[in-house]
């Protein structure tokens, strides 16, 4: 079993026109594959970790990380 998530920009035409959202969660089991549509990403797909409020970029979390090792060495 298997899931991600995909822009519908990926997706051949024919489906791109059946489908009305930007993304789509893509399900595989027993060799059956389903598209469903994600209409509101928040609840759906929550983030997760310690950026998930939004404060810092994950840039600025890398660089912030690659300071604290320069510093450590």
């Amino acid at each position: 079993m298997a899931e991600l998530v995909l822009s519908t920009n990926t997706l051949p035409e024919p489906l791109l026109h059946l489908i009305r959202t930007e993304k789509v969660k893509v399900h595989e089991a027993d060799g059956e594959i389903r598209l469903t549509p994600i209409t509101d990403t928040k609840r759906g797909f929550p983030l997760r970790g310690i950026c998930a409020d939004g404060g810092v970029s994950s840039y600025a979390f890398m660089e912030r990380k690659q300071t604290e090792k320069e510093l450590e060495g």
